[in-house]
């Protein structure tokens, strides 16, 4: 670090534009990119500077962005720009947030629309601007169609002279591909005596922060530029087209780091992975895959073809086929799916099963247990290596309030049954087919509610004679017997 040069870093992120372009009652920074809003990246990647503060700009709906850049990150000073009257403004309404001892340093310029911006990135560049030590440095990429950028101007010793708006380039700029970021670097000292220097003589009548470049000339200072290979982070989004190309490169870029980290990822195209998804070596994402929120998969779990997962923790060797989870934990080399659906609440043990069009909300199911088609479990606990039959319904509401069903361990549930909560079914017990379980059943015991099947003989040859049906049986029994006792059977159907 050159002598006298405090190393406190200051990072001013610009938040204030209404982003009109996006047609959108949400602030154009809050829209989401990979799990995080635009501002949520940036936001990060000016943390891994391990700066000594943040300031953030906000004008524009910033009672929906004020509160949300303080729950990411508590620490940050708020700056309110009443009137968007340019980046240079918007720099000094940041510059006048902080206490005078507090404007010190290096200051870094960041925009909340550029969510691909690195950490790794701001880092060296804030340690090339320190180590130049110059009155600002500016980040550059070299691209090859430069149309509607500002284009740099170099010096013979290769400083930068100017920044050349597209408005105003002309042929002796044609050869220029170096553009301006708009990310910058300022030596503290200079921007205090810069801002109140920058005039708005000019067609918009706004103060434009790239003017300090004119000014650090003047007064003798030298300008760098930083050149970025990777541009693409400096990128913003300004409309929802701008959005969506730069949401698609995001998630390359994750399932690039995640696939060279050992993940098998089978179709990148229709695998979307949110920044913020943790995953093991040898995890398996097959075709149609979303991996949302806080998501995390362990090693050689296989996850897909298409499943949407948000904040789900998937343990070792599980297999998740064709399901829809959410705030769910799925244990170690247990099995879910197809067409299941997890809600908030629902945890699977080791080994365990949820199977082929099963619902489960609020309902914790032990190791080995296997609920494994056609059910609902909501506000439930079933023991180890219980199992629980086809076409079952937890009815854990009473209209008023939720009440618990508990299952006992080793517990074996006939098909179409009803546990009407609260209820207990005790351990190592078992119910019968059809059943409806409105009281405590005791260990070991067999629970049976439905009543004793009966016959009508000849029933279809005399409530549906002339039919096919009648026919049938007719064949089969050989017999046209019409005249049988049907006591209590009417004409109704039967059957489902």
């Amino acid at each position: 670090m050159p002598d006298g040069q405090s190393d406190q870093v200051t990072v001013i992120v610009l938040a204030a534009g209404g982003g009109t372009r996006m047609k959108s009652k949400t602030m154009k920074v809050l829209h989401p990119i990979a799990g995080r809003s635009m501002i949520g990246h940036v936001l990060s990647a000016a943390r891994a500077l391990e700066p000594s503060r943040i300031v953030a700009v906000v004008g524009h709906q910033r009672d929906q962005v004020g509160p949300h850049i303080q729950q990411l990150a508590p620490g940050v000073v708020l700056a309110v720009q009443e009137a968007q009257e340019g980046t240079g403004h918007a720099v000094r309404v940041a510059w006048d947030a902080l206490a005078p001892e507090e404007r010190t340093g290096t200051v870094i310029v960041a925009y909340g629309d550029t969510p691909l911006l690195e950490g790794e990135t701001l880092r060296r560049f804030a340690s090339f601007h320190r180590e130049s030590a110059v009155a600002m440095s500016i980040l550059t990429g070299v691209v090859a169609d430069p149309t509607g950028y500002g284009r740099i101007v170099r010096d013979g010793d290769d400083a930068v002279r100017a920044i050349v708006e597209e408005r105003d380039a002309g042929p002796e700029h044609a050869g220029i591909n170096e553009i301006n970021s708009g990310i910058l670097a300022f030596d503290a000292e200079f921007l205090s005596t810069a801002l109140p220097a920058i005039g708005n003589d000019n067609a918009k009548g706004e103060y434009y922060l790239t003017d300090t470049v004119a000014l650090a000339r003047k007064a003798g200072r030298t300008v760098a530029a930083f050149v970025i290979d990777d541009v693409v982070q400096t990128e913003g989004a300004n409309d929802r087209v701008q959005l969506a190309a730069l949401a698609g490169e995001m998630n390359r870029r994750i399932l690039h780091r995640w696939m060279r980290d050992g993940v098998t990822v089978v179709d990148p195209t229709t695998t979307w992975v949110d920044a913020d998804v943790k995953l093991a070596a040898d995890v398996t994402l097959l075709p149609g895959v979303q991996l949302l929120g806080t998501t995390a998969v362990e090693e050689d779990a296989v996850i897909g073809p298409d499943c949407t997962l948000k904040d789900v923790e998937v343990g070792s060797g599980a297999h998740v086929v064709r399901t829809h989870a959410e705030l769910a934990v799925i244990g170690p080399n247990a099995n879910v799916g197809p067409f299941s659906y997890l809600r908030p609440g629902t945890v699977l043990g080791a080994g365990g099963k949820i199977g082929a069009f099963v619902e489960t909300k609020n309902a914790q199911i032990g190791a080995d247990a296997k609920v494994p088609h056609l059910s609902y479990v909501g506000d439930a606990t079933i023991g180890e290596g219980a199992n629980i039959g086809a076409g079952t319904i937890f009815a854990n509401y009473d209209g008023v309030a939720k009440h618990r069903t508990t299952i006992g361990a080793f517990a074996k549930t006939a098909s179409n049954n009803t546990f009407v909560a609260p209820v207990t079914v005790g351990d190592g017990a078992a119910t019968g087919a059809g059943s409806v379980i409105r009281r405590d059943v005791p260990p070991g015991a067999l629970a049976v509610t439905s009543g004793p099947q009966r016959h009508y003989d000849a029933w279809a040859q005399r409530k549906r004679a002339g039919t096919d049906q009648a026919a049938a049986a007719e064949r089969a029994t050989g017999s046209t017997e019409t005249s049988a006792p049907d006591p209590g059977v009417g004409d109704a159907p039967v059957g489902g």
